[in-house]
């Protein structure tokens, strides 16, 4: 099975103040097993919609969205236990340490814990967390760290597609390159598929194989990396962004 996720037409809407807002305008894209899949956007321009829908916490008016050949409606439970998802600001007991937070997702995921405490060593050690601070209360670890524990946790069921919506907004410059950094290295070792969603430039060029640019719920551009730059003779990222969309994205962001 060569594409873990397919969407196809997909459309969303909202009501706003009375009004029928359309936050996604017929959205097809088609993400290959084993892709680090980069969704660029402004805010507001319906990246996290998308990832609401992937993740079945809403459903599409229109269209059609496959995970791994299973439709995120139809098949919903199945779906469940195929993904998991980071977001931009992970829920934690704040009072309880990294060990008692994923010793209580392992509740949650019906892990037994006997099987999993290893597991949860290993992980936290994979992502970085030193022993030493396995025990710590969670109120007392940096953004980064916290976001470091929120993927571990992730990674507890071995999802094999991993739905990251901006996981690195707000963190320091080491944080952020130790999270990428360490995205890269799960996604290889667990071959897993990722969905990133972000509006860091850098980020989407460092980490991922290819990517969609999305502005106002549509699919304005898709390409790798080079292709993009090649395809609007861009040096950058931001360049490609400029050209495509006609606007610099901080304006685009604004605009949302």
């Amino acid at each position: 099975m060569n594409s873990a996720v397919k969407v196809y037409n997909v459309k969303k809407y909202f009501k706003k103040t009375g009004k029928l807002i359309e936050a996604l305008k017929g959205v097809s894209f088609e993400i290959k097993r084993g892709e680090i899949y980069g969704l660029l956007g402004p805010n507001g321009s319906g990246k996290s919609t998308l990832i609401r829908l992937m993740s079945t916490l809403l459903y599409p008016d229109c269209g059609r969205i496959e995970i791994f050949s299973h439709d995120v409606f139809e098949d919903e439970n199945i779906v469940k236990r195929m993904i998991n998802r980071v977001s931009v600001e992970a829920s934690f007991f704040m009072k309880l340490s990294a060990i008692e937070n994923l010793r209580y997702a392992c509740g949650i995921y019906g892990l037994p814990f006997g099987k999993s405490k290893e597991h949860i060593s290993n992980m936290l050690e994979q992502v970085g967390i030193p022993k030493n601070r396995f025990n710590d209360p969670l109120e007392n670890f940096s953004r980064g760290m916290q976001q470091k524990v929120a993927i571990s946790r992730a990674f507890l069921t071995a999802p094999v597609l991993m739905l990251l919506d901006e996981p690195t907004t707000g963190l320091d410059p080491k944080a952020k390159r130790e999270v990428q950094s360490m995205v890269k290295d799960i996604v290889r070792e667990h071959d897993a598929t990722v969905l990133l969603t972000t509006h860091d430039m850098e980020e989407a060029e460092k980490l991922c194989d290819r990517i969609s640019i999305i502005h106002h719920g549509k699919i304005v551009a898709e390409g790798t990396p080079e292709n993009l730059k090649e395809r609007y003779s861009a040096q950058t990222l931001e360049d490609v962004f400029l050209e495509a969309i006609g606007v610099k994205f901080e304006e685009a962001d604004e605009d949302e």
